[in-house]
Protein backbone atom coordinates (compact mmCIF):
# COMPACT_ATOMS: atom_id res chain seq x y z
CA UNK A 1 0.00 0.00 0.00
CA UNK A 2 1.80 3.57 -1.21
CA UNK A 3 1.25 6.12 1.62
CA UNK A 4 -1.70 7.88 1.82
CA UNK A 5 -0.23 11.39 3.02
CA UNK A 6 3.00 11.64 0.96
CA UNK A 7 0.26 11.00 -2.14
CA UNK A 8 -1.88 14.07 -0.82
CA UNK A 9 1.35 15.89 -0.75
CA UNK A 10 1.64 15.83 -4.08
CA UNK A 11 -2.08 15.96 -5.31
CA UNK A 12 -2.08 19.59 -2.82
CA UNK A 13 0.78 20.26 -4.50
CA UNK A 14 -0.79 19.69 -7.79
CA UNK A 15 -4.28 21.73 -7.55
CA UNK A 16 -2.09 24.89 -5.95
CA UNK A 17 0.23 25.85 -8.95
CA UNK A 18 -2.76 24.83 -11.44
CA UNK A 19 -4.53 27.65 -9.14
CA UNK A 20 -1.79 29.95 -9.27
CA UNK A 21 -1.23 29.78 -13.20
CA UNK A 22 -5.00 30.19 -13.72
CA UNK A 23 -5.17 33.34 -11.51
CA UNK A 24 -2.17 34.70 -13.05
CA UNK A 25 1.37 34.99 -11.85
CA UNK A 26 4.57 37.20 -12.68
CA UNK A 27 6.48 36.64 -15.80
CA UNK A 28 9.61 35.07 -13.84
CA UNK A 29 7.50 32.14 -11.23
CA UNK A 30 5.42 31.57 -14.93
CA UNK A 31 7.98 29.73 -16.98
CA UNK A 32 9.12 27.44 -13.67
CA UNK A 33 5.53 27.14 -12.32
CA UNK A 34 4.52 25.42 -15.52
CA UNK A 35 7.40 23.63 -15.54
CA UNK A 36 6.70 21.95 -12.11
CA UNK A 37 2.93 21.68 -13.24
CA UNK A 38 3.73 19.37 -16.57
CA UNK A 39 6.05 17.37 -14.29
CA UNK A 40 3.26 16.92 -11.70
CA UNK A 41 0.36 16.65 -14.15
CA UNK A 42 1.37 12.41 -14.94
CA UNK A 43 1.93 11.78 -11.16
CA UNK A 44 -1.56 13.49 -10.23
CA UNK A 45 -3.55 11.58 -13.17
CA UNK A 46 -1.84 7.95 -12.21
CA UNK A 47 -2.63 8.84 -8.35
CA UNK A 48 -6.57 9.18 -8.94
CA UNK A 49 -6.49 6.34 -11.43
CA UNK A 50 -5.10 4.24 -8.79
CA UNK A 51 -7.55 5.83 -5.89
CA UNK A 52 -10.40 4.84 -8.00
CA UNK A 53 -9.32 1.47 -8.61
CA UNK A 54 -8.67 1.16 -5.13
CA UNK A 55 -12.26 2.41 -4.00
CA UNK A 56 -13.68 0.55 -6.52
CA UNK A 57 -12.17 -2.81 -5.09
CA UNK A 58 -13.25 -2.02 -1.76
CA UNK A 59 -16.89 -1.49 -3.04
CA UNK A 60 -16.53 -4.94 -4.20
CA UNK A 61 -14.94 -6.50 -1.88
CA UNK A 62 -17.98 -4.94 0.35
CA UNK A 63 -20.79 -6.14 -1.53
CA UNK A 64 -19.19 -9.52 -2.03
CA UNK A 65 -19.34 -10.30 1.42
CA UNK A 66 -22.58 -8.44 2.44
CA UNK A 67 -25.19 -11.12 3.57
CA UNK A 68 -28.30 -8.65 2.63
CA UNK A 69 -26.87 -7.90 -0.72
CA UNK A 70 -28.92 -9.73 -3.38
CA UNK A 71 -27.66 -13.07 -4.87
CA UNK A 72 -27.17 -12.41 -8.21
CA UNK A 73 -25.26 -8.80 -7.25
CA UNK A 74 -23.07 -10.57 -4.64
CA UNK A 75 -22.16 -13.01 -7.76
CA UNK A 76 -21.07 -10.23 -10.49
CA UNK A 77 -19.06 -8.40 -7.64
CA UNK A 78 -17.14 -12.03 -7.22
CA UNK A 79 -16.63 -12.05 -10.73
CA UNK A 80 -15.54 -8.85 -11.39
CA UNK A 81 -13.10 -8.86 -8.76
CA UNK A 82 -10.58 -10.60 -9.94
CA UNK A 83 -10.36 -8.08 -13.09
CA UNK A 84 -10.35 -5.13 -10.95
CA UNK A 85 -7.45 -6.32 -8.84
CA UNK A 86 -5.55 -7.00 -12.05
CA UNK A 87 -6.10 -3.32 -12.94
CA UNK A 88 -5.56 -2.02 -9.55
CA UNK A 89 -1.72 -3.89 -9.79
CA UNK A 90 -1.21 -2.30 -13.08
CA UNK A 91 -2.01 1.52 -11.55
CA UNK A 92 -0.06 0.73 -8.30
CA UNK A 93 3.10 -0.59 -10.74
CA UNK A 94 2.16 2.92 -12.85
CA UNK A 95 1.88 5.16 -9.74
CA UNK A 96 5.29 3.33 -8.18
CA UNK A 97 6.92 4.35 -11.88
CA UNK A 98 5.86 8.13 -11.93
CA UNK A 99 7.11 8.30 -7.97
CA UNK A 100 10.69 7.26 -9.04
CA UNK A 101 13.20 10.14 -8.49
CA UNK A 102 13.46 11.31 -12.36
CA UNK A 103 16.93 11.86 -14.06
CA UNK A 104 17.18 15.45 -15.11
CA UNK A 105 18.73 15.01 -17.76
CA UNK A 106 16.38 12.82 -19.50
CA UNK A 107 14.20 15.29 -21.52
CA UNK A 108 17.46 16.95 -22.65
CA UNK A 109 18.94 16.55 -26.33
CA UNK A 110 21.96 14.70 -26.52
CA UNK A 111 26.01 14.74 -27.75
CA UNK A 112 26.85 11.13 -29.24
CA UNK A 113 30.05 10.90 -29.71
CA UNK A 114 31.18 7.59 -31.82
CA UNK A 115 34.86 6.12 -31.83
CA UNK A 116 36.47 3.26 -33.56
CA UNK A 117 38.20 0.85 -31.06
CA UNK A 118 39.92 -2.39 -31.76
CA UNK A 119 40.29 -3.67 -35.33
CA UNK A 120 41.49 -0.72 -37.27
CA UNK A 121 39.61 -0.45 -40.66
CA UNK A 122 36.86 -2.79 -40.31
CA UNK A 123 36.61 -0.47 -36.45
CA UNK A 124 36.45 2.42 -38.56
CA UNK A 125 33.49 0.69 -41.06
CA UNK A 126 31.70 -0.29 -38.15
CA UNK A 127 31.81 2.78 -36.02
CA UNK A 128 30.04 4.82 -39.24
CA UNK A 129 27.35 1.88 -39.30
CA UNK A 130 26.35 2.86 -35.91
CA UNK A 131 26.52 6.50 -36.73
CA UNK A 132 24.08 5.82 -39.89
CA UNK A 133 21.97 3.32 -36.97
CA UNK A 134 21.51 6.64 -35.33
CA UNK A 135 21.13 8.43 -37.63
CA UNK A 136 18.18 6.65 -39.05
CA UNK A 137 16.58 5.85 -35.12
CA UNK A 138 16.62 9.49 -34.92
CA UNK A 139 14.89 10.45 -38.15
CA UNK A 140 12.30 7.88 -37.27
CA UNK A 141 11.37 9.29 -33.78
CA UNK A 142 11.22 12.97 -35.14
CA UNK A 143 14.52 14.36 -34.08
CA UNK A 144 17.40 16.43 -34.59
CA UNK A 145 20.53 15.22 -35.77
CA UNK A 146 23.62 17.35 -36.81
CA UNK A 147 27.03 16.22 -37.51
CA UNK A 148 29.96 18.36 -35.10
CA UNK A 149 33.16 16.74 -35.67
CA UNK A 150 34.16 13.86 -37.97
CA UNK A 151 37.67 12.09 -38.42
CA UNK A 152 37.10 9.22 -41.40
CA UNK A 153 38.72 6.28 -41.44
CA UNK A 154 41.42 5.49 -44.71
CA UNK A 155 39.19 3.05 -45.89
CA UNK A 156 35.64 4.31 -44.65
CA UNK A 157 33.74 5.08 -41.83
CA UNK A 158 35.62 7.06 -39.27
CA UNK A 159 37.73 7.15 -36.34
CA UNK A 160 35.99 9.70 -34.50
CA UNK A 161 32.38 10.60 -35.22
CA UNK A 162 30.07 13.46 -32.98
CA UNK A 163 26.60 14.43 -33.19
CA UNK A 164 24.41 16.68 -31.60
CA UNK A 165 20.88 15.03 -31.29
CA UNK A 166 17.98 17.26 -29.99
CA UNK A 167 13.89 16.48 -29.17
CA UNK A 168 12.27 15.49 -26.46
CA UNK A 169 13.42 13.04 -24.12
CA UNK A 170 16.13 11.94 -26.33
CA UNK A 171 18.56 11.58 -23.51
CA UNK A 172 16.21 9.25 -21.52
CA UNK A 173 16.54 6.52 -24.65
CA UNK A 174 19.85 7.00 -26.09
CA UNK A 175 21.68 6.61 -22.48
CA UNK A 176 21.45 3.09 -22.36
CA UNK A 177 23.68 2.87 -25.69
CA UNK A 178 27.23 4.25 -24.07
CA UNK A 179 29.63 1.79 -24.04
CA UNK A 180 31.50 -0.41 -26.32
CA UNK A 181 29.86 -1.90 -29.10
CA UNK A 182 31.49 -5.65 -30.63
CA UNK A 183 31.11 -6.53 -34.25
CA UNK A 184 31.61 -10.16 -35.36
CA UNK A 185 31.46 -10.29 -39.63
CA UNK A 186 33.48 -11.05 -42.49
CA UNK A 187 35.27 -7.81 -43.85
CA UNK A 188 34.91 -6.91 -47.50
CA UNK A 189 38.91 -7.17 -47.51
CA UNK A 190 38.86 -10.61 -45.89
CA UNK A 191 39.85 -13.15 -49.18
CA UNK A 192 39.12 -16.24 -46.63
CA UNK A 193 36.16 -15.66 -46.21
CA UNK A 194 36.91 -15.43 -41.94
CA UNK A 195 35.03 -13.63 -39.38
CA UNK A 196 36.95 -10.97 -37.43
CA UNK A 197 36.09 -9.29 -34.47
CA UNK A 198 36.22 -5.45 -34.03
CA UNK A 199 35.14 -2.84 -31.67
CA UNK A 200 33.85 0.65 -31.14
CA UNK A 201 32.93 2.86 -28.80
CA UNK A 202 29.70 5.13 -28.07
CA UNK A 203 29.56 7.67 -25.53
CA UNK A 204 25.98 9.09 -24.73
CA UNK A 205 26.08 12.79 -22.81
CA UNK A 206 23.15 15.07 -22.04
CA UNK A 207 23.56 18.13 -23.80
CA UNK A 208 24.16 21.13 -21.08
CA UNK A 209 22.90 24.56 -21.59
CA UNK A 210 24.51 27.46 -20.19
CA UNK A 211 22.26 27.30 -16.99
CA UNK A 212 23.76 23.72 -16.38
CA UNK A 213 27.49 24.36 -16.29
CA UNK A 214 29.32 27.54 -15.68
CA UNK A 215 32.78 27.71 -17.14
CA UNK A 216 35.05 30.22 -16.17
CA UNK A 217 36.74 31.95 -19.17
CA UNK A 218 40.32 31.84 -17.29
CA UNK A 219 40.05 28.00 -16.80
CA UNK A 220 40.00 28.05 -21.30
CA UNK A 221 43.41 27.85 -23.17
CA UNK A 222 41.47 28.74 -26.73
CA UNK A 223 44.19 28.00 -29.77
CA UNK A 224 43.18 28.29 -33.67
CA UNK A 225 44.69 26.75 -36.69
CA UNK A 226 43.94 25.64 -40.24
CA UNK A 227 41.59 22.97 -40.49
CA UNK A 228 43.33 19.65 -41.84
CA UNK A 229 41.96 17.33 -44.31
CA UNK A 230 43.24 14.23 -45.38
CA UNK A 231 46.71 13.53 -45.11
CA UNK A 232 47.37 16.78 -43.50
CA UNK A 233 47.00 18.52 -46.41
CA UNK A 234 45.25 22.39 -45.92
CA UNK A 235 41.68 22.51 -46.96
CA UNK A 236 41.16 26.27 -46.22
CA UNK A 237 43.73 29.31 -45.69
CA UNK A 238 42.62 31.06 -43.13
CA UNK A 239 42.39 29.72 -38.96
CA UNK A 240 38.98 28.44 -39.03
CA UNK A 241 39.78 25.74 -36.77
CA UNK A 242 39.21 26.07 -32.99
CA UNK A 243 40.65 23.75 -30.20
CA UNK A 244 39.78 24.76 -26.97
CA UNK A 245 41.24 23.00 -24.02
CA UNK A 246 40.19 22.94 -20.29
CA UNK A 247 42.78 23.34 -18.21
CA UNK A 248 41.50 22.19 -14.90
CA UNK A 249 40.13 18.99 -16.15
CA UNK A 250 42.38 18.80 -19.11
CA UNK A 251 39.64 17.99 -21.51
CA UNK A 252 40.34 18.88 -25.21
CA UNK A 253 37.88 19.67 -27.32
CA UNK A 254 38.98 20.23 -31.30
CA UNK A 255 36.32 21.68 -33.70
CA UNK A 256 37.17 22.21 -37.59
CA UNK A 257 34.13 21.26 -39.71
CA UNK A 258 32.46 24.70 -40.53
CA UNK A 259 34.45 27.53 -41.70
CA UNK A 260 33.17 29.92 -39.55
CA UNK A 261 36.01 30.25 -36.77
CA UNK A 262 33.09 31.57 -34.71
CA UNK A 263 30.87 28.46 -35.68
CA UNK A 264 33.40 25.93 -34.62
CA UNK A 265 33.99 27.55 -31.39
CA UNK A 266 30.20 27.54 -30.91
CA UNK A 267 30.25 23.93 -31.65
CA UNK A 268 33.71 23.16 -29.54
CA UNK A 269 31.99 24.94 -26.28
CA UNK A 270 28.74 22.76 -26.82
CA UNK A 271 30.55 19.27 -26.79
CA UNK A 272 33.28 20.92 -23.95
CA UNK A 273 29.81 21.77 -21.92
CA UNK A 274 28.04 18.36 -22.02
CA UNK A 275 31.75 16.53 -21.22
CA UNK A 276 32.05 18.80 -17.69
CA UNK A 277 28.06 18.35 -17.47
CA UNK A 278 28.69 14.59 -17.71
CA UNK A 279 31.71 14.26 -15.72
CA UNK A 280 29.71 16.36 -12.61
CA UNK A 281 26.56 13.87 -13.08
CA UNK A 282 28.85 10.81 -13.02
CA UNK A 283 31.13 11.99 -9.90
CA UNK A 284 27.54 13.11 -7.89
CA UNK A 285 26.02 9.35 -9.23
CA UNK A 286 29.54 7.75 -7.61
CA UNK A 287 29.28 9.33 -4.62
CA UNK A 288 25.92 8.63 -4.26
CA UNK A 289 26.19 4.91 -5.16
CA UNK A 290 29.49 4.17 -2.98
CA UNK A 291 27.97 2.19 -0.30
CA UNK A 292 26.35 -0.01 -2.84
CA UNK A 293 27.86 -3.62 -4.32
CA UNK A 294 25.99 -3.75 -7.30
CA UNK A 295 27.27 -0.96 -9.49
CA UNK A 296 29.49 -3.30 -11.58
CA UNK A 297 27.10 -3.19 -14.61
CA UNK A 298 25.47 0.03 -14.17
CA UNK A 299 26.92 1.85 -17.21
CA UNK A 300 30.97 1.63 -17.33
CA UNK A 301 31.58 2.62 -20.80
CA UNK A 302 34.22 0.41 -20.63
CA UNK A 303 32.00 -2.67 -20.93
CA UNK A 304 31.45 -4.28 -24.15
CA UNK A 305 27.30 -3.83 -23.80
CA UNK A 306 26.21 -5.45 -27.08
CA UNK A 307 27.42 -7.86 -29.98
CA UNK A 308 26.94 -7.93 -33.29
CA UNK A 309 27.33 -11.17 -35.17
CA UNK A 310 25.84 -10.82 -38.80
CA UNK A 311 27.15 -14.28 -39.88
CA UNK A 312 24.11 -15.28 -37.72
CA UNK A 313 21.74 -12.28 -37.91
CA UNK A 314 21.85 -11.50 -34.06
CA UNK A 315 22.18 -8.83 -31.92
CA UNK A 316 22.70 -9.49 -28.44
CA UNK A 317 22.41 -6.99 -25.63
CA UNK A 318 24.67 -8.94 -22.77
CA UNK A 319 23.41 -6.59 -19.61
CA UNK A 320 19.81 -8.17 -19.86
CA UNK A 321 20.85 -11.30 -22.05
CA UNK A 322 18.66 -10.00 -24.66
CA UNK A 323 19.26 -11.29 -28.38
CA UNK A 324 17.28 -10.68 -31.62
CA UNK A 325 17.90 -12.28 -34.58
CA UNK A 326 17.07 -9.37 -36.69
CA UNK A 327 20.40 -7.23 -37.14
CA UNK A 328 18.93 -5.79 -40.62
CA UNK A 329 16.15 -3.80 -39.32
CA UNK A 330 18.38 -3.09 -35.63
CA UNK A 331 21.16 -1.33 -37.82
CA UNK A 332 18.48 0.42 -39.94
CA UNK A 333 17.08 1.90 -36.41
CA UNK A 334 13.97 0.08 -36.83
CA UNK A 335 14.45 -2.54 -34.26
CA UNK A 336 16.38 -0.25 -31.47
CA UNK A 337 13.74 0.31 -29.56
CA UNK A 338 13.28 -3.27 -29.14
CA UNK A 339 16.53 -3.27 -27.55
CA UNK A 340 15.70 0.05 -25.37
CA UNK A 341 12.37 -0.86 -24.36
CA UNK A 342 13.59 -4.01 -22.08
CA UNK A 343 16.55 -1.79 -20.69
CA UNK A 344 14.59 0.96 -19.72
CA UNK A 345 12.52 -1.38 -18.03
CA UNK A 346 15.01 -3.50 -16.39
CA UNK A 347 16.81 -0.10 -15.28
CA UNK A 348 12.86 1.30 -14.00
CA UNK A 349 13.32 -2.51 -11.93
CA UNK A 350 16.13 -1.78 -10.57
CA UNK A 351 15.41 1.71 -9.34
CA UNK A 352 11.77 0.28 -8.03
CA UNK A 353 13.94 -2.68 -5.92
CA UNK A 354 16.28 -0.01 -4.36
CA UNK A 355 13.15 2.60 -3.61
CA UNK A 356 11.74 -0.32 -1.43
CA UNK A 357 14.90 -1.30 0.31
CA UNK A 358 15.62 2.18 1.21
Amino acid sequence: MLPADKLDIILRRHEEIAHRLAEGVEAGAFSTLSRELAELEPVAESIRAYRALLAECADLESLRGDPSADSDMQALAEDELPLVREKLAQAELALRLSLLPRDAADEKGAILEIRAGTGGDEAALFAGDLFRMYQKYAALHGWKLELLSASEGTAGGYKEIIAQVQGKGVFARLKFESGAHRVQRVPATETQGRIHTSAATVAVLPEAQEVDLAIDDGDLRIDTMRAQGAGGQHVNKTESAIRITHIPSGLVVMMQEERSQHRNKAKAMEVLRSRLYDLERHRLDSARAADRKAQVGSGDRSERIRTYNFPQGRVSDHRINLTLYKIDKVMEGEALDEILDPLIADHQARLLAESEQA
